[in-house]
């Protein structure tokens, strides 16, 4: 609780009130232990959490290459994931940081992979739609 799951939602509450650098303070206890498992609640509460938020907090302050590197990490580590929504939505954030860096073919490609993952989704989910209306921006 103190240093995985408190410390990620006081970071989500600062992005949420455009604070990047104090989302980014209140991840620093979550660091050591964001690689892994935890058992915080029954279901499945993953450690890869306060790496979303870092990202989160990153594209906030237009930190591109950080933002995708933190994103990267959740790509990376779908055992880790598994079926969590962070895993599908990490790719649209990597996008969007790609996007940010101007690194257009990387952003589509990262784009395309989450529409891929959502394919059979509701297309009236917002961001979904808002997530299309981005990639069409970068074609």
């Amino acid at each position: 609780m103190q240093f995985n799951f408190l410390p990620t939602l006081r970071a989500e509450l600062a992005v949420r009130r455009g604070k990047p650098s104090e989302a980014l303070e209140s991840l620093r206890a979550a660091t050591p232990y964001e690689l892994g498992q935890t058992t915080a609640s029954i279901y499945g509460w993953t450690a890869l959490y306060p790496v979303y938020v870092r990202g989160e907090a990153y594209l906030l302050a237009h930190r591109g290459a950080e933002a995708a590197s933190e994103f990267q990490k959740i790509v990376d580590r779908r055992g880790i994931v598994v079926s969590d929504p962070i895993g599908a939505l990490a790719h649209l954030q990597l996008g969007r940081a790609f996007a940010l860096l101007g690194e257009k073919a990387k952003a589509r490609t990262a784009y395309q992979d989450f529409l891929e993952l959502w394919k059979d989704a509701d297309a009236d989910i917002p961001i979904l739609r808002q997530a299309k209306a981005e990639q069409a921006k970068l074609l």
